[in-house]
């Protein structure tokens, strides 16, 4: 399962972005899964589930369906607060930085409405600039991972000169604790035409330009523009996305989230996580200054930005940044069984590119060993090993060997 991790400086909002996050679209008597220790949990990606389409009745083992949208368990991180010099330890920055060696992408969350300092103390609003606290996280980010790539440069430098290993393998190794792949390092390389530049040629500016390729490849990130809720957030929000793009930046109000979430637990309200409306159920358990919040929610986010954001850029982190697509894996074609009977039991979150031979060995390495073909569902067609999934396909696995699934 992919792992993404929340970054910003402190006073940002993102432990109310993290709680948020990690609360169930609804209030289950038992929860499949539970917060890992204080920082690491849960969160919840929303999809149209298939079991509509299908007209079946389904009861998931690994997520949940709630009338008819599946919710799919993924796990984040909410890192330590960040602060300008982290990458020489100042403030919690060896803690941070270590912490985000495994994630796989980045959701990085701003104060929209410019009212925390550089340091993350409050400040008036709109007097501080939410784009060099970008900027500040991505430089302190390159240059931990650039002293990472750097130290005994010299030696590395040998290495390669000496044909003893190739410049691709030598770079994947001193960075393949940040969980960074031989392939992450051949794209950089390739997208920066440095494939053929030799490592001894490089100068400072060449390392740093290829750490930061080779992050936004490895580590792709998404902006979570907080604090939306405030008269500040507009203007700084629009110029946010000018300079990066609408696809890499979500307009956010955690706090508003929050409380929807809260308020919908305790039956006060029906809300769906990402839903641009909630429905008060009955205003009488109310009291005054919990209905001017409602109200408060709806004028200022709900009613400008359409939802309060949180799903959406979990939902865009996962589906658009990391690629990964849904797929059902079932043992009976027929009633979309598996063997013990549950109906779609399990939905997998798998790299776009995935092919049915690969899908078996996520299930199990034996399912993968002894393939034959796999069924697609819908068509009723036989698909080969290479045949690449798609999103949403239901799929039984035909293999030589009866495996009984986890």
């Amino acid at each position: 399962m992919p792992e993404v991790a929340l970054v910003g400086k402190t006073n940002v909002g993102k432990s109310t972005l993290f709680s948020a996050l990690t609360m169930l679209p609804v209030k289950v008597e038992s929860r499949p899964f539970t917060t890992i220790k204080p920082n690491i949990g849960i969160a919840y990606l929303k999809v149209k589930c298939v079991c509509q389409e299908f007209g079946v009745k389904d009861n998931p083992r690994n997520s949940l369906c709630i009338n008819g949208i599946r919710y799919i368990p993924v796990k984040i991180v909410d890192l330590a607060g960040l602060v300008p010099g982290a990458h020489e330890g100042r403030g919690l920055g060896n803690k941070f930085l270590d912490e985000m060696r495994n994630a796989d992408g980045i959701i990085l969350v701003v104060d929209a409405s410019g009212s925390t300092d550089s340091e993350g103390r409050p400040c008036p609003p709109g007097t501080h600039d939410p784009i060099s606290d970008v900027e500040m996280i991505e430089e302190e980010v390159v240059l931990w991972v650039l002293g990472m790539l750097t130290k005994d440069w010299a030696k590395i430098v040998r290495v390669v000169e000496h044909g003893k290993s190739r410049s691709d393998e030598v770079l994947a190794s001193r960075l393949s604790g940040l969980k960074i792949s031989i392939k992450h390092i051949r794209k950089a390389l390739e997208d920066l035409d440095f494939t053929n530049k030799k490592l001894g040629n490089w100068n400072e500016e060449d390392m740093k330009r290829f750490v930061k390729r080779l992050l936004e490849i490895a580590k792709p990130y998404i902006i979570a523009a907080n604090k939306s809720d405030m008269p500040e957030s507009i203007e700084n929000i629009k110029r946010l996305k000018e300079k990066y793009g609408d696809e890499n930046v979500v307009t956010c109000s955690a706090e508003a989230e929050l409380a929807l979430r809260k308020a919908a637990e305790k039956g006060l309200i029906e809300y769906t996580p990402g839903d641009g409306l909630f429905k008060i159920l009955d205003e009488k358990k109310l009291t005054s200054q919990q209905i001017k919040a409602l109200e408060t929610i709806k004028q200022r986010v709900l009613d400008v930005w359409g939802s309060t954001g949180v799903q959406e850029v979990l939902n865009r982190m996962y589906f658009r940044k990391l690629k990964v697509i849904p797929v059902y894996p079932v043992a009976n074609p027929n009633d979309l069984t598996d063997g013990e009977g549950n109906v779609l039991p399990d939905v997998y979150l798998i790299p776009r590119g995935t092919t049915a031979r690969e899908l078996a060995y996520m299930i199990h390495t034996e399912l993968g060993d002894s393939f034959i073909y796999a069924i697609d569902v819908r068509k009723k067609t036989r698909l080969g090993e290479d045949t690449v999934l798609n999103e949403n396909d239901v799929v039984s696995i035909v293999a030589a060997k009866k495996v009984k699934r986890k």
